[in-house]
């Protein structure tokens, strides 16, 4: 899971998650008596307004941090949590008209006001599901909510790392993508690499335009093979620092962490470092 991938609007989803549980705890109205009931007291509004709302807010944070998009049912864990915040949303509406409910009996049909639970909660609700819908319709909200780390500072060509490649803190030394192949016994400078007696063919060098370069996605973006497969084989997370090494015909080509190269095809709205 990658927390960096999280968006501005799943920071609201998370916060009007646990305004909606405090309200839980408040009462449903208010009225004569001790005994003056919260939402735990009534399961079918629990379950319904609060425990579902909260439930959503869950699988859509969820699904926004997973590397790979999961699936319930043929449906995307983060359709499922917006199809339940807006069913808590509509539950906390018909309850803000009716707060009696269940307990209509017990307090009579006296004329009673709304407890801070049910006024809470309606908000929260109503805050919980226009988050979850306008992040997919709001550009503000799409942006990180844990701002990319800086880049780390220029090296001098050919230079490794301390740390090895897109790994601080590692202990094991990983070749720079910029350094070339190394030489072999008795090759002089400036000679291709021999293999099997014959000069190795030589590589092919980058545009002369172009310099290698890292970089961070506003929102997760997929990243697809060279060979123009259709299906993606990673997915760029925000947060997280990529080295583009080349210009492709169809698109920007770029380095994960893992040493895996792909085309990232839509490059707008990227973080230069």
């Amino acid at each position: 899971m990658n927390i960096r991938s999280l968006t501005r609007g799943d920071g609201v989803v998370i916060g009007a998650a646990v305004l909606l549980f405090i309200a839980s705890f408040l009462d449903t109205f208010d009225g004569s008596g001790d005994e003056v009931p919260t939402a735990w007291d009534d399961l079918g509004l629990l379950m319904s307004m609060y425990v579902g709302g909260i439930i959503g807010a869950a699988l859509i944070v969820l699904a926004r941090a997973l590397p790979q998009p999961r699936k319930v049912v043929g449906l995307d864990l983060g359709q499922l949590g917006v199809a339940l915040t807006v069913f808590a949303a509509w539950t906390a509406f018909w309850t803000i008209i009716d707060p009696l409910g269940a307990f209509s009996d017990t307090f009579g049909s006296a004329d009673v006001e709304r407890g801070a639970g049910i006024i809470l909660g309606f908000i929260a609700t109503l805050v919980l599901a226009g988050g979850a819908v306008a992040t997919a319709l709001v550009p503000a909200l799409q942006a990180a909510l844990i701002p990319a780390p800086k880049p780390p500072a220029p090296l001098p060509y050919g230079a490794q790392p301390p740390g090895g490649y897109g790994y601080p803190g590692a202990q094991q030394q990983q070749p720079s993508p910029f350094a070339g192949p190394p030489q072999q016994q008795g090759q002089q400078p400036g000679q291709p690499p021999f293999a099997g007696g014959q000069p190795a063919p030589a590589q092919q060098p980058p545009a002369a335009d172009f310099s290698p370069f890292w970089f961070a996605v506003p929102v997760p973006r997929p990243l697809y093979a060279e060979d123009g497969a259709p299906m993606p084989i990673a997915e760029l997370a925000p947060g997280t620092w990529y080295l583009a090494v080349e210009q492709g015909a169809q698109g920007l080509v770029a380095q994960t962490q893992d040493g895996r190269r792909g085309v990232l095809r839509d490059t707008s709205g990227i973080q230069r470092g």
